[in-house]
This record gives structure tokens, sequence and C-alpha cells, in this order.
């Protein structure tokens, strides 16, 4: 597996467009939620979802996606994202009052909103429904590392070659990665994504994670969502620059052969972009 820079630029490749991403990362997270959600949570979710199927929270992962760029939903376009006014890979850092818009919220404050009006019974069912939505969406978000990056619009704007097709870095690691890792993912990726997650819960209650596990049930606190929140985007900001030292850099460099995100140690120092995001 291999990737190379071959520009910085804030347009989207062409090569990238055909082939749309299939939300087979969010489908995923959801599906492994659901594995953890207790009997009671899921009866709640289920009937407020109008949905009794197992498939309740995955059913509507990518719905916030699916809304973002329509008339209604384009107020929550900044919530996907915090950006991350930090230094990689010579320093890595999210800082909530300096890194989420006042005027336009984050995906921090996105969650403590969604989250204080889906556990609000004053709030209609509709509402919470909605609220709903956007919290398994969001979740999923924040573990993206580049949604908590603000250089290069969350690489959006750094053109490189992955498998020797073009894609923007963004998309690599939304999309990219992940689909080559279960060996390609189909036109309807539920099945695909469902058997994946299965994989990763049993890695989480009995395998390479489960050492893990206790630390991450208690990062999670609803009573305080920015904390929470605060917390996971730290984690995945913090492999930014693990994993990035040459993603600025107009020239190869190349994976691990593990399939991991760590590069190789003839890449050079990344220099820091011209560019952030609007």
């Amino acid at each position: 597996m291999g990737w190379y820079v071959t520009s910085r630029t804030p347009q989207v490749p062409a090569s990238s467009n055909a082939h749309p991403p299939t939300g087979f990362g969010h489908i995923s997270v959801a599906y492994v939620a659901s594995n953890f959600v207790s009997p009671a949570t899921t009866s709640y979710l289920q009937s407020l979802l109008r949905n009794d199927s197992g498939d309740y929270l995955a059913g509507i992962a990518t719905w916030a996606d699916s809304i973002r760029y329509t008339k209604w939903g384009r107020f929550t376009s900044d919530f996907h994202f915090i950006d991350a006014k930090d230094d990689p890979p010579r320093y890595c850092g999210v800082d909530f009052d300096r890194d989420c818009k006042k005027d336009r919220g984050c995906v921090v404050s996105a969650l403590h909103n969604y989250t204080t009006r889906l556990l609000d019974p004053r709030q209609s069912e509709a509402e919470r429904a909605i609220a709903a939505k956007f919290v398994v969406h969001f979740i999923g978000d924040i573990h993206q590392p580049l949604h908590t990056e603000n250089v290069e619009r969350g690489g959006n704007g750094i053109q490189v070659l992955f498998d020797g097709r073009g894609f923007n870095l963004h998309h690599v690691w939304d999309t990219s990665i992940v689909e080559r890792l279960v060996g390609g993912v189909p036109r309807s990726p539920y099945a695909k994504a469902k058997q994946w997650a299965d994989e990763l819960t049993g890695e989480i209650r009995q395998g390479k994670y489960a050492s893990k596990r206790i630390d991450w049930l208690r990062s999670a606190n609803l009573s305080d969502p920015v904390a929470t929140a605060m917390a996971w985007a730290a984690e995945g900001n913090a492999l930014v620059c693990t994993n990035g030292e040459c993603w600025a850099v107009p020239r190869p460099c190349s994976a691990a052969a593990n399939n991991s995100l760590s590069l190789s140690q003839s890449c050079p120092t990344a220099q820091q972009p011209s560019e952030t995001r609007n």
C-alpha cells in the first residue's frame, strides 16, 4: 500500500468523484455501537427511530451527510469537524476555546447540543429523533483524525495517489484505507459493514483492543458531553502527528507494509502549508 503527495490545492480531484464514498465507515461505527448498547437503550432508540431491526443505528448513520448540503441542513456544515490550530507534525493538540468556531460551532459543540436534546424529555419525539441521527454521525466524524485538524481543511487540500489512483488525503482516511482493509465494499455496504463491525466487536471484547475498553468507557460521560467529545478529538488528533511525517510534503512517501498509517522513516519533515480551511 502506498500513497504519494502530488499537489496542494483546494480542489477535489476528478478521480475521487468517480468512486463516491459509501458511508462504510459511519455504518460500521454504528454497528459496533449497537453491539454495546444496553437493552433498555436499544428499545428506546428503536422506538424513537421507528426501526426495530438490528440496523436501527446503521440505517441513520449517514443521514447527517445527506442533509448537509440541502437548504435546510447547510447550517450543520461546520458541525462535522473541529479545526485544531496546531502545527503537525511538530505539535498536535485540540483546544475547545481556540478551535471551535464561536459563531458556527464545531463537532464538539454539536455533540454537546444534540446529546442534550436527545436526553431532554421536553423535546418532541421528532426533535429527539433528529438529535439521535446527528449524535450517531458526529461520533463517527470525531473519531476520524482529519476531522480534528485545520491544516489544508483537514487534508481536503492535499492531493495524493493511493494505490495508484488520485484522491485528496481526507478522502483516503475517510474511505480508501478502510475499504482496502476489508477487501473492497459493494454498492450496498451494510452486510459488509456488519461483518467487519462484528469482527471489531470481538477484538474489543476479548481481543487486541480489550485492554483499551475500560479507558474508552471511562472517557464517555453523558453528564459532560464537551469533556467526552474533547477526549475523543484529542485521541484522533494525536494520530495526525504520529503518522503524518510527510503528509504535506510534495515528494513520494510510502506506508508500512502492515496496512497501518505509519509512514516510512525515509519521509522528510512536513512543511507548514499556507492555506487553511475556510
